[in-house]
Formats: structure tokens, sequence, C-alpha cells
């Protein structure tokens, strides 16, 4: 057998066990009215508890940052409207994990164009001034979007894209060493790209679009609101993509998939409209 090809399936063998070793199958949260199944494999690399205080530690530089410009909450009214909203949402979250009723929510508002919102792990979110008046959002609609961000940091979709990156390193960095190849790496970071980063965006986009509508229903807001939002952020010109569509890739069938999705938790919205 050529030594190279023994090799690298000695790698191939030590890559995987370590992929067995170092990971774990787990359901971050109940599948809900919608149906998330899936199974996410976590990285013992990368806690849960760790993830949160990095993200605890960024956020509140990104706040103080903030502050420090004078762009934190400066519209006190807008400021109470989405946190009302964001305080409806969150009662819902026990539908999906019960623990994350006991996380440290907390929202902001920051003043600035860029048509964004996000969620960091554990719970700690911020919406930009540039997402509510250039889209002339709703109530519905801000519930469409803030339940979406929220929906990433309930199914953890950070420390498991993490967890693949880390683990991915690992098997690379085995590869490189056996075959002493410099090109490993740069075709392992392909790999990574194609079967890690892309696909699992474009899943944890879907997980979260469907998780987020069903937070607004049971929260009672319409569902439908957020087919009319990503139709606003999709039509926005003039400069450019917007930051919020830009990082969150976006299947042409994700209109369709969004009403298919509305249809279904119509019924959570009429038992919890005000």
């Amino acid at each position: 057998m050529n030594s190279v090809v023994r090799k690298v399936k000695v790698a191939t063998t030590i890559g995987l066990t370590t992929l067995l070793v170092a990971c774990t199958a787990l359901d971050t949260t109940s599948s809900g009215s919608v149906g998330i199944q899936r199974k996410q494999y976590m990285s013992g690399l990368v806690s849960e508890t760790e993830l949160n205080q990095t993200a605890m530690q960024q956020y509140n530089q990104m706040i103080s940052q903030a502050r420090a410009q004078k762009a934190l909450d400066v519209n006190a009214a807008q400021t109470q409207r989405v946190r009302t909203i964001a305080q409806r949402l969150i009662q819902q979250v026990g539908v999906f994990r019960p623990d994350a009723l006991q996380w440290d929510w907390e929202i902001h508002v920051i003043n600035s164009d860029e048509v964004n919102a996000w969620c960091m792990p554990g719970g700690k979110m911020a919406v930009y001034t540039g997402l509510i008046n250039q889209t002339q959002a709703t109530d519905a609609e801000l519930a469409a979007v803030i339940g979406h961000e929220m929906a990433h940091a309930l199914r953890e979709h950070s420390r498991e894209q993490m967890s693949q990156q880390m683990v991915t390193s690992v098997g690379l960095s085995i590869l490189s060493a056996v075959t002493g190849s410099a090109a490993a790496a740069d075709l392992g970071g392909t790999l990574t790209d194609v079967m890690f980063n892309l696909p699992n965006s474009r899943t944890h986009e879907t997980e979260a679009d469907l998780l987020g509508v069903e937070l607004a229903a049971r929260a009672g807001y319409d569902p439908r609101a957020a087919v009319t939002l990503w139709q606003k952020m999709g039509a926005l010109g003039g400069g450019g993509t917007p930051e919020f569509l830009s990082t969150h890739p976006s299947p042409s069938s994700r209109i369709s998939e969004l009403q298919v999705a509305a249809e279904r938790v119509m019924p959570l919205y009429e038992q919890n409209r005000r």
C-alpha cells in the first residue's frame, strides 16, 4: 500500500475517533409545534458555561462602547417598546427549553443606521434603530426578528458551530502532521466551508425562522409578520445589502417556508392574540 495512502487512512481513522470522542449528540430544545427534530453535536471542548461567560464579556464591551458614544437606548419610548415585545417572547421560551426561563435576559436598542439585531448565547440582545426605522417595523414584525435571534441562542447555534470548527481543526492538525502537507490545511479550510459553515448556516437560519415564528405566535403576535419583515428588508436598497441579511444567508425558498410555518402556528396565535 502506498505510504501516503496509508498515512491518510490512519489520519482519517484518528480524526473520526476524535470526532466521536469529542462530540455528544443532544437536543438543545424540544421540537415545538413547528417540529424541530435535528440532533446537534456539541464538543466537550466548548462548554456552555465558558461560551456564555465569553459572550457576556463581549456584550459588556459592546454596550459600554455604545453608552460611551451616547448611542445606547437614546429614545426611551422606543426602548420600552422593544423591551415589552421581548418580554412577551421571553415568557414563551419554556416551551422549547425550561432552563431558558432562568437566563439573565437583557435587551437594548443601539442608535445606528445598521439594519441589524442579534442575541448572544445566554440571552443578551440588541436591536439597531436602523432596522426599526428603515423597515418601519410593526410590533409583530419586531417580534419576528427578535424571536428569530432568540431562537439562535435557544438552539445554541454558536456553540454548535464552534464545536464543529474545533473538531475539524483537530482533525486537520493530525492530517497535516501525518502527511507533512501544507496543502492539507487549505483543503481542510474549503471542506469546513462546504460541509459545515454553509450547510449549517442555512440549517440554523431555517431553525431560527421556525422557532421564532412559533415564539411570536405564542406571545400573541401575528406570525405572518415574519414574511412581511423579510420582504421589507429584502427590498431595502441604496445602501447595499442590509447587515442583517449579509450575515443571515437566505435561500430562495425562505419566504415560502415562512408562509407555511406561519400558517401552521396560526391556531396558537388565535389562542393568544391580545
